[in-house]
């Protein structure tokens, strides 16, 4: 008889997976166990990502201003999307630094790449957030300065 194709140290290993990633619970549990997770995510952007509190200052600013100058539910859910979408680019952009850390701890040219890619994609989210403002924002200060 030949060897057994999936070792018993294999279903051990797809439990404490399961465990892990909240699979081993109902349907709700697992909702739950997913929200926390993604919540813990939250945290440790916000503890350990200086540049996602000067976003979300930003964001809250913005949003803030905004709504002292009128402005209409539209623009101020565009200006929500555009806030939330740069939050959510940060949380990504620091999965994929811990991401590459983790897979070379060494420098390598494809790892700062990948960094610095991740990076620019910041950038790219924050320039078009901030041609959103100008749009928005733009005609109201103009006429409240003339």
């Amino acid at each position: 008889m030949g060897k057994a194709l999936v070792s018993s140290s294999t279903f051990e290993h797809a439990e404490e997976h399961a465990a892990l990633s909240g699979r081993d619970r109902s349907f709700l549990a697992s909702r739950w166990f997913s929200f926390n997770a993604a919540l813990a995510g939250v945290w440790y952007v916000l503890r350990t990502q200086p540049n996602a509190w000067i976003e979300l200052a930003a964001g809250v600013l913005v949003i803030l201003v905004g709504l002292l100058l009128g402005i209409r539910p539209w623009e101020l859910a565009i200006l929500l999307a555009m806030v939330s979408g740069v939050l959510a680019l940060e949380a990504l952009n620091t999965a994929i630094e811990a991401v590459v850390d983790l897979v070379s701890p060494d420098y390598h040219p494809l790892a700062k790449i990948a960094k610095d890619s991740a990076a620019a994609a910041m950038v790219f989210a924050v320039l078009g957030s901030l041609c959103v403002a100008v749009a928005i924002f733009g005609p109201r200060l103009w006429s409240l300065l003339t």
